[in-house]
């Protein structure tokens, strides 16, 4: 891959995710729910992706990588994106966007859009991650090859599996302030974010090649990274964290103390030290 190819991949890439996060503004402007800007995000960021995945570039012919990518964004942003669709429109307004919205005052319109743009700029490195893995031009089918498509089954299993236990876990019996430490969730505090970003360490699988014959495939790391910094320290467990301690108080504390609050361990016992 030329530097040519990857730069204009990166320009297409850029400007279709800033359209993205434009229209899930113009959605949030017109409905007054923020929760659809999460809804937007994860389709276009999967139509981009498996775009990116797809496309042509000069001198190659399509291989298998770029169907695997493809479908691997694909499926995660159809279950992801239904899923936040099915619980934003129970909802009147997204807890975290909303807060930032009261805080904005007068100045809300312009400050969200600029927000948004801001998510789509730290969603380039996940786009571009996934042309990187498409293009590499190994035909052959390697153990990191075989490895990474295993770490996609399980991330989007994972994520399924862990969504739909909090989803009964506050339908059956435990109502919108009870506080779910069952299944994966009591392993982890946010086990559907860890899932999510396992996913996007199967790209940097599929791209490097250690013969060092494909050199782009070391920057499909930034996927990963990039995915782990918006979720452990962005929009992720920060803001979700700050409204449960808000909403649920010394039930949510205690579950802080006892549960990791990403990856999945065992829970701490009563009375062990931490």
């Amino acid at each position: 891959m030329t530097v040519t190819a990857f730069l204009q991949a990166f320009v297409l890439i850029s400007l279709a995710l800033s359209a993205v996060m434009t229209l899930a503004w113009l959605i949030q402007q017109r409905t007054g729910n923020s929760g659809w800007v999460d809804t937007v995000w994860t389709f276009g960021l999967g139509m981009v992706g498996a775009a990116a995945a797809l496309a042509p570039v000069a001198h190659m012919e399509h291989s298998w990588r770029q169907f695997v990518v493809a479908a691997f964004l694909a499926t995660w942003a159809l279950r992801l994106g239904l899923h936040i669709a099915r619980r934003t429109a129970g909802i009147t307004d997204d807890p975290r966007y909303a807060a930032l919205i009261d805080g904005w005052g007068a100045s809300a319109r312009s400050e969200m859009f600029w927000l948004l743009q801001k998510q789509a700029l730290i969603s380039i490195p996940l786009a571009t991650a996934a042309f990187i893995a498409a293009h590499n031009p190994d035909p052959q089918l390697r153990i990191g090859d075989a490895i990474a498509i295993l770490v996609m089954i399980t991330a989007i299993a994972g994520e399924a599996v862990a969504d739909e236990q909090l989803r009964q876990f506050r339908a059956v019996s435990h109502g919108a302030h009870g506080i779910c430490d069952v299944g994966l969730w009591r392993y982890s505090r946010h086990p559907n974010y860890f899932f999510e970003w396992l996913g996007w360490t199967a790209l940097p699988l599929l791209a490097i090649n250690l013969s060092g014959d494909y050199p782009w495939g070391w920057l499909a790391l930034v996927a990963p990274a990039c995915m782990y910094w918006i979720l452990v320290h962005v929009s992720g467990i920060p803001p979700l964290e700050e409204h449960m301690l808000r909403t649920r108080g010394a039930a949510y504390k205690s579950y802080q103390q006892r549960t990791s609050p990403f990856f999945p361990l065992p829970p701490v016992k009563r009375g062990a030290t931490t």
